[in-house]
């Protein structure tokens, strides 16, 4: 197959561009600051048209993942680059899609299991998840988000690319190994003793096993019934003091201090990034995954855990 990312060159990028080169796929990577790899890297500016449109004809699929992280504060400015830079990349790259003389059989697009609204009760699923922005007393950071995703998919929806399948991504956190992610990140916090539960700990943590989601991603290009929004996550999201006590047992890490919701404050602050990260209780489920029959080789999160230390040791 041939599988073009744009914005591949961050950590889920890199991890799906590794899988497909290692089984022998051609892989192209789109990037607005292009460097060395395994495959080829090819200039954008997620922008406008340009000679990278030629990577799209005949492409088997297209995993756009282009986007400002959000792991920063949300002062005026991030904010405008976080939504301008997901909006004009997927308003060019539906355009240039429409431009193709022989377009890619399937355009699976980034967006976020931030979508779905902040609850405890029930688990959201695509079918019944309620889609946020209407919770009482949430807070400015968090409408910014939804209205970020809701913008998102939008431009996704509105794309003409009558011969090109649509998927939305709404993914929850992908676990790898691999340094600067989220699980180093969590991982580094248990290490040093400071791996106990976040606030009161009973918001709910939704994540993938990296595995899992390379998997589901395969599964998403080949089978032609997935249209719209497909959630990745592992069916069983936990609460985060249950989340956080199993890495603590996987590493061997017997201590955790627990942190208050003001401490966080201070230290999102001091780190630059914002509380919803860690906060906001994401209770997401695969509803259209599991009703296809896939599999999760690592449905629950000690059993993942555990695989994701030991492989962290072995990469040191």
């Amino acid at each position: 197959m041939k599988i073009v990312i744009p914005g591949g060159s961050g950590q889920v990028g890199t991890l799906l561009a590794r899988a497909f080169t290692k089984e022998g796929h051609e892989v192209v990577v789109l990037s607005r600051t292009p460097t060395q790899a395994a495959w080829r890297v090819v200039p954008w500016d997620a922008c406008s048209l340009g000679d990278w449109i030629e990577e799209l004809e005949r492409a088997d699929a297209v995993i756009n993942l282009a986007g400002r992280s959000v792991n920063c504060r949300y002062g005026s400015e991030n904010r405008r680059s976080i939504l301008e830079s997901r909006l004009n990349s997927t308003r060019v790259l539906g355009k240039a899609i429409s431009l193709t003389k022989v377009p890619p059989r399937v355009w699976l697009q980034s967006s976020t299991a931030t979508i779905y609204s902040h609850r405890y009760d029930q688990p959201n699923d695509e079918m019944t998840g309620i889609i946020a922005g209407s919770e009482r007393g949430a807070p400015d950071t968090w409408r910014f988000s939804i209205e970020v995703a809701k913008a998102w998919e939008q431009i996704l929806d509105e794309a003409v690319t009558p011969h090109t399948r649509k998927v939305a991504l709404r993914s929850a956190m992908t676990m790898s190994p691999d340094k600067g992610g989220i699980f180093d990140v969590l991982l580094n916090l248990v290490r040093f003793g400071l791996g106990g539960h976040s606030g009161d700990g009973l918001q709910y943590v939704s994540w993938i096993h990296d595995e899992d989601f390379i998997r589901a991603i395969h599964l998403l290009i080949n089978d032609e019934s997935f249209v719209g929004p497909v959630n990745l996550a592992a069916p069983n999201p936990l609460p985060n003091i249950d989340f956080m006590r199993a890495l603590r047992k996987a590493w061997g890490q017997p201590i955790g201090l627990p942190a208050t919701e003001w401490m966080l404050e201070i230290g999102a602050a001091m780190l630059r990034t914002e509380t919803e990260l860690i906060l906001k209780s994401r209770r997401v489920i695969p509803g259209k995954l599991t009703r296809k029959g896939f599999t999760f080789n690592f449905p629950h999160w000690p059993e993942a855990a555990r695989d994701l230390c030991q492989r962290w040791r072995h990469q040191q």
